[in-house]
């Protein structure tokens, strides 16, 4: 069965504008007929699968989402909250403050992500430089919910962690996801944003959280239409 970007619109749940870039960009399997973008039903299975998207055709023809697409860094970033003034002097002093103050967890689960982190800065350090470090670990703990979040933790002092260019950090992202592909999904985009001098002296500010967001959505932006 062919479907029109108008069909797929409706099923994606998304403007055509953006089909429109992905098609451009070689992101999406389509075939071209004359002026008109066609796709394939099979094909096009396939593709959503393969990144967390899925649709349905309901019998009258039109589309539903039953699924949602990897979470965006930005949603992830919300749902982990800003925390300002975490204490701590060195990684463990650190990350466990970090852990404490994560919204939603069981105690059990702040232990046992606790010693993950724990264990992966061990293996090496999660200290990216420029005073940021992205603490995670090397698997999934979430218990309480499916959704990753990203928990930003300014800290009161800036602390030793071993960082790839011996900088002190001043700011963790703790980053939580239920599977390794949405986790080097957010990954990369976070790590998009780190690498610009400007975004770091941003964060050096201690932005509060609305400035921080809209930060981060413009930066997004920026990555989706690249």
């Amino acid at each position: 069965m062919e479907l029109k970007l108008t069909d797929i619109s409706k099923c994606l749940d998304l403007p055509i504008t953006t089909l429109n870039r992905w098609i451009r960009q070689g992101r999406i399997p389509v075939q071209k007929k004359g002026e008109t973008a066609v796709f394939n039903e099979g094909a096009l299975k396939k593709w959503a699968a393969q990144h967390h998207l899925c649709f349905s055709l309901e019998r009258e023809g039109e589309c539903r989402v039953s699924e949602v697409s990897p979470d965006s860094l930005l949603s992830a970033m919300q749902r982990g909250q800003v925390f300002y003034d975490v204490s701590g002097v060195d990684v463990g002093s650190v990350l466990k403050s970090g852990v404490e103050v994560i919204p939603g967890l069981s105690d059990e689960t702040r232990r046992v992500l606790y010693r993950r982190l724990v264990d992966r800065e061990e293996l090496t350090s999660t200290g990216i430089g420029k005073g940021v470090a992205i603490p995670h670990p090397r698997s999934p703990v979430i218990k309480e919910t499916d959704d990753a979040f990203i928990t930003t933790c300014f800290l009161k002092t800036p602390a030793e962690f071993d960082a790839v260019d011996d900088k002190p950090v001043f700011v963790l992202f703790i980053l939580m996801s239920p599977s390794v592909k949405i986790h080097l999904h957010l990954l990369s985009r976070l790590a998009f944003c780190v690498r610009h001098d400007a975004f770091v002296e941003f964060l050096a500010g201690r932005p509060k959280p609305d400035l921080l967001f809209a930060k981060i959505a413009d930066f997004e932006t920026r990555l989706d239409e690249s």
